[in-house]
This record gives structure tokens, C-alpha cells and sequence, in this order.
């Protein structure tokens, strides 16, 4: 259980010579791919710029080795020249005029100069060809990523002022937000997703347009939302984008879920600021995501399932919400109606079944360490913990422990310890017993071959019985598993 960990990103402005200095570096790093290709599409006659994220990252400092470009070119003429230097290729955006190829390790997208927009009952925008590099930029959602770098002679090029915004972090649009919102309100979300990725303050302008014009983001696909809240979640100031999207009401639209956890309090605060509280557990969730690639070999990094949990843990409670005639206010079972709630929303957001089974699993479990005690469970109880979980137990322990947000430091060490208590346990139940894969000490052919019976019904609810045995009693020998079965068969008449 850790105290709040320091998620606020600095707000220094950046200095310009910094900048400068990143973006020379990174253009001599990269320069095995962009002097090639700048050389490979002059020589065919067509402008070529690196454009976008690889240009604003470089000004950060960020290196990758994804970079996206924009050229004067047809698809089917980039895909020719593509296909004469790279060594894979694929062309899944040629709808969208953007060829893909890889060369070692080098992963690069090169887009043909584009205008696109959305009709106001669409879901699709409409794709355009543009014939030059401004016209290119200025259709793109923010002024930081509305810069480029012309090949090969690596001209920088910032018609909307991208360079000063991102060295003063903020985000704004290359022209009016209520146009770039129209043309796609997808950028809406995107905004709230680029303040928590970049730790940058959103204008103004930006927010008074995402609030009044909140509503047009349902016109754009669950899925295409869905991914945007994923990236937002996943990044490391989720907190920045999920209070922009509750404040503009967009969050009303994509995850109701979320706003509604602004109860009022009562007068006499008799429970916690629940949308507060939910925010800090998902900041306390990240600190404590090294413990994922610690203790159950996850990749390092973002885990979005603990992490979406951790934001939707306690959306049962506004439906569950009670006050006692004493004033004591009780959210009973609130993790059970959480959890239909969560399935619910990651359902109609097209989330797979897998994710969507992960986050509701946590979101139900979240409650089962309290009848824990100070350690009263017994080993059957443990193992009925290690079971229910399954294989999300880690990331339960990180649910769990990040769910404490109490300021009383001697409670918080209380809790602290107990669960530390609890994981001891079943690490050593889990050495002894092999309880990630806790099954009946007989198999279904050894069920059916002792009492003479087929497949069927029958079959699994002796399967059922012996597991509940196990569960009780740890591991069997096959005798003693086969004697109580013959006593259970006997009792069943």
C-alpha cells in the first residue's frame, strides 16, 4: 500500500537552443533513412518531409525508430519506391494514401499529402489528395504535430507555431479548434490524450470548443474511441487527459461511468470524494505496475487491464449508494454491480472478451481481501482467493494494494502489512500445493472408471466435489481422494 506517488509532469518551458540541439541530433541519428529516401523521391521527381510525431519527438529528445513521412507522391508511385529499398511492405492505408515499409529496423509510413474531413452524420472521413506540404500540415489536429522536415535537405517547416507551443507545452490547433473538431472530432479525445501522453497544458480556445461541441464524438466508431482511451490510460499522465474529458463533458459521452463518480458528499463526509479517490488508485496502480514484470514476467511498461480497474473499481457505488439513519453512508456490493457495469461499457466500447473478462474479474475481487482480517483466513480460504483470481492474481495484488488511499499513516501500515501477510501465504501454498493450477487429485477417465459411469452430468458434479475437497483440504493422495468419492457417491443414494 504506497503513499500517492508524484505524477504532475513539469511545466518548465523548453528552451529553444535545447530543441534546436535535439532535433540535430536525432536528424544525424536517423539520417541513414531520411537521406535515402529524401534521395530516393527527389530523384523520381516528388517532395518527401518526415512529418508529424517523429518530428515533435525528436524536439523532445524522444527517439524511435517508427518514422512517419508525408510526400507529394501517389500511393502507387511510394509503393514502388518503397518496394525497391525496403525489405517487408504493406499497404493496409492505401485507402488512405499511407504505404508501409520496413528495412531492418527502421519502420517507416509514407502518407501522400492529404486533406480529409467528416460529413456531419459519418463515422468515415472523406479522404482528399492535397498537392502541397502546408496545405498538408494545416489539416492536422495540433500545431506540435503540424511540423516537418523537408528531405533531403532537412528545412524545417512550422507555418502554425508548433516549435513555440510545444516549447511552452501546450496543445492548440493549427487553425480554429471548432474547424479542427468538425473536420474529425476524434481530435477531441486526442487533445485530452496528447495533454496525458505529453504532460502539456491544453488551450484554453481548445477546451471551450471541446465543451460546447462535445456531443459530435458520437458520430466517430466505438472502436476508434476505444483506442484513443487506451492510448490516454496507458499514458504516463492518464490523470491530465481523464479530468480534461470529465470537464469538457466528453467523458459523458465515452465513459459515463467515470463522472458519475462525483457523488456529493454528505455533510459530514462521511465517505470519500470517490472520483478523487478513483484517481489516485489508478496513479498508486502505475507506481506499482514494476511489480507485474517483478513477480509474474509481464512485459515492462503500461498494463492497461490493471490500470482500467483501477479507474473503474468503484463505478458500482453510485448505484449502490445508501444512507443509514445514523448517517453512515454503505456502497454494499457495489463490486458486484461494478463489475456489470464495467463488462457493460467495455462491451458497447467493442473491447475484446478477454480484456473485457480481465477488468471485470479485478473489478469484482477488488473487495475480497477485507474478509481477510488481520489474517483470520484459513488455508482453504487462501486458496479460494488464489482460484477466484486465477490469472490475474497479480494484478489483483496491485488492485488491492493500490485501493489504500487512507492518510492514516498507522492504518495504511496495518493494511500494508496484512496484505504482505497474505502474499507470504500463498507464495508458500503455491510452493508446496501448485496452486496456480489447483485441480481435483482424480481426472474425469479416473471419476468415471472408480464409479462405473459415462460422460455426463454426473461426471462433473464429482469433478466439482473432489475440487471443493482440494480446496479444503490442500492435496490429496489418490487414495484417500477415491474414498471420499465412494463415500459422497454412497451419500448421494
Amino acid at each position: 500500500m504506497t503513499d500517492t506517488p508524484d505524477q504532475t509532469p513539469t511545466s518548465a518551458p523548453l528552451r529553444l537552443v535545447d530543441v534546436q540541439a535535439a532535433v540535430a541530433a536525432e536528424l544525424d541519428r536517423i539520417s541513414p533513412v531520411i537521406d535515402e529516401l529524401g534521395a530516393l523521391f527527389a530523384a523520381g521527381g516528388h517532395e518527401l518531409a518526415l512529418v508529424g510525431g517523429p518530428v515533435r519527438d525528436a524536439m523532445l529528445g524522444r527517439r524511435s525508430n517508427d518514422l512517419d513521412f508525408t510526400t507529394s507522391a501517389r500511393p502507387e508511385q511510394t509503393d514502388r519506391i518503397l518496394k525497391a529499398w525496403g525489405d517487408a511492405w504493406w499497404d493496409m492505408g492505401r485507402d488512405f494514401g499511407t504505404i508501409g515499409c520496413r528495412k531492418g529496423d527502421w519502420v517507416v509510413e509514407v502518407t501522400t499529402y492529404r486533406s480529409e474531413a467528416y460529413d456531419p452524420d459519418s463515422r468515415k472521413p472523406e479522404v482528399q489528395y492535397g498537392d502541397s506540404l502546408a496545405g498538408d500540415l494545416g489539416r492536422r489536429d495540433f500545431t506540435v504535430n503540424a511540423m516537418a522536415v523537408r528531405l533531403p535537405g532537412r528545412e524545417v517547416e512550422d507555418p502554425y507555431g508548433g516549435v513555440m507551443d510545444l516549447a511552452h507545452r501546450v496543445i492548440r490547433t493549427p487553425g480554429t479548434p471548432e474547424q479542427s473538431f468538425s473536420d474529425d472530432p476524434l481530435r477531441m479525445m486526442r487533445a485530452a490524450r496528447f495533454a496525458a501522453q505529453l504532460g502539456f497544458a491544453v488551450d484554453p480556445a481548445v477546451v471551450r470548443a471541446m465543451t460546447e461541441m462535445a456531443d459530435r464524438i458520437e458520430i466517430i466508431s466505438a472502436e476508434r474511441v476505444r483506442d484513443e482511451l487506451v492510448k490516454l490510460v496507458c499514458a504516463p499522465h492518464p490523470r491530465l487527459g481523464l479530468e480534461l474529458l470529465v470537464e469538457t463533458g466528453l467523458a459523458e459521452r465515452v465513459l459515463p461511468e467515470l463522472p458519475a463518480l462525483k457523488l456529493e458528499r454528505d455533510e459530514h463526509h462521511r465517505h470519500k470524494d470517490v472520483y478523487e479517490h478513483t484517481l489516485t488508485v489508478l496513479e498508486q496502480a502505475i507506481d506499482l505496475e514494476p511489480r507485474l514484470a517483478a513477480r509474474a514476467g509481464a512485459p515492462e511498461g503500461p498494463d492497461f487491464v490493471s490500470r482500467f480497474a483501477a479507474l473503474m473499481h468503484d463505478v458500482g457505488k453510485p448505484r449502490t449508494r445508501r444512507f443509514q439513519d445514523d448517517g453512515v453512508v454503505t456502497f454494499h456490493h457495489h463490486d458486484v454491480v461494478g463489475a456489470k457495469l464495467t463488462r457493460k461499457r467495455m462491451k458497447a466500447l467493442k473491447f475484446s472478451n478477454e480484456q473485457i473478462d480481465a477488468v471485470g474479474d479485478l473489478v469484482e475481487l477488488h473487495l475480497r481481501f477485507h474478509g481477510y482480517g488481520s489474517g483470520e483466513w484459513t488455508d482453504s480460504a487462501v486458496r479460494r482467493y488464489v482460484r477466484d483470481a486465477g490469472s490475474q492474481l497479480e494484478r489483483l495484488h496491485v488492485l488491492t494494494r493500490a485501493d489504500c488511499t487512507t492518510r492514516n499513516k498507522k492504518k495504511a501500515d496495518r493494511l500494508r502489512r496484512t496484505y504482505d501477510d497474505l502474499e507470504a501465504r500463498i507464495d508458500r501454498l503455491s510452493a508446496e500445493e501448485e496452486l496456480a493450477s489447483i485441480r481435483p487429485d482424480l481426472d474425469g477417465n479416473q471419476i468415471m472408471t472408480l464409479l462405473g459411469i459415462g460422460p455426463g452430468r454426473e461426471v462433473g458434479e464429482a469433478y466439482r466435489f473432489l475440487l471443493e475437497l482440494r480446496l479444503d483440504n490442500g492435496p490429496m493422495s489418490q487414495e484417500d481422494a477415491a474414498a471420499a468419492l465412494r463415500d459422497w457417491w454412497a451419500a448421494r443414494g
